[in-house]
């Protein structure tokens, strides 16, 4: 997650020549979906531990992105 927050500030800056604008964009891709795969991953095995400690519903969470900082 830090390496993808780097690259966007990178990107943001708008000082790379085009070529590594380019490549930090397709690293930036592969590990959007390397993120995405790793909190599907965590969510499933919550989901499972639920599951065997009982819980028979998984509610939504809502984070409270006013402590995110």
């Amino acid at each position: 997650m830090r390496d993808l927050e780097e690259l966007v500030d990178r990107l943001e800056q708008g000082d790379l020549p085009l070529e590594e604008s380019l490549a930090a964009f397709e690293r930036g891709v592969m590990l959007t979906r390397a993120c995405q795969t790793a909190l599907k991953e965590a969510e499933q095995k919550v989901e499972i531990l639920l599951k065997k400690a009982g819980e028979a519903a998984v509610e939504d969470f809502t984070p409270d992105e006013s402590k995110v900082g």
